[in-house]
């Protein structure tokens, strides 16, 4: 990778110079309490209250579906919460961290498969989007899906300060319109007789599926969240951040998916945008459509973010095969791309959203588990927050094209998943013997996560520490820890 334009040739304009390149400390502002918001936002959308209105297909009873969800995204926030404190130490978008892990060329994979899942679930939230603006306005699928992805593109392009931004003015208007609504959907003889059949029992299958769904909706954020605290000063509280990404994150979860269950159960089972208007009608005439837009808000917040994302990872792409300059022409040119193939696939898809949304999530969290864990061991456990930030951007650097470690630890912990898995094409044979709960996830945090730690045992990092030294003599930018503790 060259190196990016001066950002001062840029500073009179409204779009972010930066993009995979390394955000020096001039450029370092805002505060800890920001990143709150963003996951409020980015959560504060009808495809969360969707997690919770799958769980109510399955038939199983209200009350275990709400704690199912509600420990499902408490865990799940862990994750992306723990990468969250590697942006502001290494100044770097979360995916490019993926090469000392798996190597310069190595990392192509997991850019790929970010690729698919940021595209995946903007085609989703395109789904939701046209119903959306139906129900609110009555506009047309096709007005409704160019409506969206043309916002959505706008505010990927104009940046990081932008996402920002949009996310602190949704959040407030978010919390004033679903508190109305949950009041509605809990304050009801009809939700108490919905809540009542606890004493049918418990059961491990759904328990553990709608469990998976609310985790990996949130692990699914693991791959954004460096994106949007690398410019953060090195110098915040990892601890801080970690909590104001985890609260964020879970708490907004937990509420939107225990509502889309409650709604389900007492309105509109198998459609959360239906669900939601019923719910805002029964509280005021029209409120319904009211809170459904105000939800597109915070659809459209997480459409720039996955389409800001995906812009990176695309560019990422393109640097591991040629030395690029990430420049935000560049960046431009990857935002228009991704969003005119999430246009072509909105059309193509089925609107069968929700029966397709439950699978996608759980795919998402069989391929993105090993990823956070190999990651999170080798920034916390492994080289403890020490890395070249030059030698991340040199094919022939320090970690190496490939880096076989990292590849043989996922190919391990994602192979181990397989006896464990439970989808509608698939039932592993563990599974299977268990009665259907789904342990895949376990296994494979659990798996890769021990096998890269192992290989790494007794690893001579001398030479990896007289390259930094240089760098940091030459004045290269380098990461490192005080006292090795970075939460």
């Amino acid at each position: 990778m060259q190196a990016a334009q001066d950002p001062s040739t840029a500073a009179a304009s409204a779009i972010e110079a930066r993009s995979i390149d390394h955000i020096p400390l001039g450029e370092r502002h805002g505060k800890v309490w920001h990143v709150a918001p963003v996951w409020i936002a980015g959560n504060a959308n009808v495809g969360t209250v969707a997690v919770g209105a799958a769980g109510v297909a399955l038939g199983a009873d209200l009350l275990w579906i709400i704690i199912a969800a509600c420990a499902g995204s408490a865990f799940g926030a862990i994750f992306a919460a723990l990468h969250s404190t590697q942006g502001p130490h290494l100044g770097l978008p979360q995916l490019i961290q993926s090469r000392p892990q798996f190597g310069y060329a190595g990392a192509g994979g997991v850019f790929v498969l970010a690729l698919v899942n940021y595209i995946g679930f903007n085609t989703f939230a395109c789904i939701l989007a046209a119903q959306s603006l139906s129900v609110g306005i009555g506009l047309g699928k096709t007005a409704s899906v160019l409506a969206v992805v043309t916002i959505s593109a706008v505010i990927a392009l104009l940046g990081y300060n932008w996402i920002h931004h949009a996310t602190r003015w949704i959040t407030p208007a978010f919390l004033i319109s679903f508190a109305v609504l949950t009041v509605v959907a809990v304050g009801s003889d009809a939700t108490v007789a919905a809540v009542a059949p606890i004493a049918h029992g418990f059961a491990w299958t759904p328990f553990l599926v709608v469990f998976g769904l609310a985790a990996g909706y949130q692990i699914n954020w693991a791959i954004y969240v460096s994106d949007y605290t690398r410019y953060l000063p090195p110098t915040v509280s990892s601890r801080a951040m970690f909590w104001c990404t985890y609260l964020g994150m879970s708490l907004s979860s937990m509420w939107l998916a225990t509502l889309g269950a409650l709604l389900a159960a007492r309105f509109v089972p198998g459609d959360a945008v239906a669900g939601v208007v019923a719910a805002g009608d029964a509280a005021t005439a029209g409120f319904g459509r009211i809170v459904v837009l105000i939800g597109l808000l915070g659809l459209i917040a997480t459409m720039a973010m996955n389409t800001y994302g995906s812009a990176l990872t695309l560019i990422s792409m393109l640097d591991t095969f040629r030395d690029i300059r990430p420049t935000a022409r560049l960046r431009t040119v990857a935002v228009l791309a991704v969003s005119a193939v999430v246009i072509l696939l909105t059309f193509l898809a089925s609107d069968d959203f929700l029966s397709s949304f439950g699978t996608y999530l759980t795919l998402l969290l069989y391929l993105f588990a090993p990823w956070t864990a190999i990651n999170l061991v080798d920034y916390f456990l492994v080289r403890r927050g020490r890395y070249s930030i030059a030698q991340i951007f040199k094919a022939d650097g320090i970690y190496g094209r490939i880096n076989g470690r990292g590849l043989l630890a996922y190919t391990l912990g994602a192979a181990a998943e397989v006896p464990f898995m439970n989808t509608s094409a698939f039932i592993g044979p563990v599974t299977d013997a268990i009665g259907g709960a789904d342990l895949a996830v376990f296994v494979g945090l659990t798996v890769g996560g021990a096998c890269y730690w192992l290989s790494y045992r007794g690893y001579d990092f001398a030479a990896e520490e007289a390259v930094l030294r240089s760098d940091n003599a030459s004045g290269a930018p380098i990461s490192a820890t005080k006292s090795g503790r970075l939460i």
